[in-house]
């Protein structure tokens, strides 16, 4: 109740700029305030109130005056805030986060080139899943395989277009004699249509090997090249899983004491992670043969019946078989010397 009547309108007064009170309040003063303040001294009381940090009181008594209380409302609630701030300690610059993830990496780096140098020195252990092995083996040897069938293809393509243009000069040869030698007329003009003939049909061989080429490649440079890509991934999960085992296994094997159980603890944890990521990508890899190995047999079978068939057709000379290969397979031949159709023809 002291305090209440300190605060009463009466006691609020101004002050002069010399720091001396208007002599016109003086009998207010002197009749509001109690007596029993101590003259002289200069006293100062701030109370906070956890509603509202913004308003601090001073209460100070002016010397020259007895009992005289002068209350001073400071409102500064520009200055002060409700509440600490907190600084996040988890914002951080991109010049620290990319030295952590470069002292990550180099830690994985050099975990996994020791992992490779074990291995290849025969000292370190490594995971071996024996079947998934097998079929990535039989993988790489397959496209080396399918590879040298593509190069062999492209050298017949290549010497078949040399023969053909040979038979077609052949041929415009033994149409010019049979003009100008009217005694052998016939037998040089069925010479010059045979070897017209046989251009013909070499042309329509040279089409479907060249599908059976292209198909062929497809299989090998983008099918096949994808699994391996996926297979490179698996590998360099398994050396990372073999990296991190290592490590935890030799933590293991060493004492246990306030300064290592942190390490085996983060050490584990870096196991477990690297261990699920090696047992995805294995399901990923197994996933992924299977579908490949029915994919290639699929478009293999279908490439060797066309290349089989229109083999057979043009050295039987049989030309409606080998015409008739083309269309099953939906071949378009692209005739040599063909112009191509203008802008108007193809719109």
């Amino acid at each position: 109740m002291a305090e209440e009547a300190y605060r009463s309108p009466a006691a609020q007064i101004s002050v002069t700029r010399n720091g001396e009170a208007d002599m016109s309040h003086e009998e207010v003063f002197q009749r509001d305030v109690p007596h029993n303040i101590n003259s002289g001294s200069i006293t100062s009381h701030f109370q906070s109130s956890p509603e509202n940090y913004a308003v601090n009181e001073g209460v100070v008594q002016v010397g020259p005056y007895t009992g005289i209380t002068l209350s001073i409302l400071h409102r500064d609630s520009q200055l002060q805030t409700a509440g600490a701030v907190v600084l996040a300690d988890d914002i951080k610059s991109p010049a620290i986060e990319k030295l952590e993830l470069m002292r990550k990496w180099s830690i994985n780096t050099y975990k996994c080139t020791k992992q490779i140098l074990s291995e290849k020195l025969g000292r370190g252990s490594r995971t071996v899943d024996l079947e998934l092995e097998a079929q990535i083996e039989v993988l790489r040897d397959n496209k080396r395989k399918y590879e040298h069938v593509i190069k062999l293809a492209q050298t017949l393509c290549t010497q078949l277009a040399q023969m053909l243009q040979t038979q077609r000069q052949l041929g415009d040869a033994f149409a010019d004699l049979s003009l100008k030698t009217p005694e052998l007329h016939e037998e040089f003009g069925y010479n010059a249509e045979t070897q017209k003939l046989l251009a013909k049909n070499g042309e329509t061989l040279l089409g479907a090997i060249n599908f059976f080429i292209s198909s062929v490649k497809t299989l090998v440079d983008k099918t096949i090249e994808d699994t391996l890509v996926n297979i490179k991934q698996y590998e360099a999960a398994r050396i990372e899983y073999d990296a991190y085992r290592t490590d935890l296994e030799e933590l293991n094997l060493g004492p246990r004491d306030a300064n290592t159980l942190p390490k085996i603890e983060q050490s584990q944890q870096h196991f477990q992670i690297h261990r699920e990521k090696y047992e995805k990508m294995r399901i990923d890899v197994s996933v992924k043969l299977k579908f490949l190995e029915e994919n290639k047999v699929k478009v293999l079978h279908n490439q060797l019946i066309l290349f089989h068939n229109a083999i057979a057709a043009y050295f039987a000379g049989n030309q409606q078989q080998l015409e008739q290969t083309l269309k099953q397979f939906h071949i378009k031949l692209k005739l040599p010397g063909g112009e191509t159709p203008s802008w108007l023809e193809e719109h």
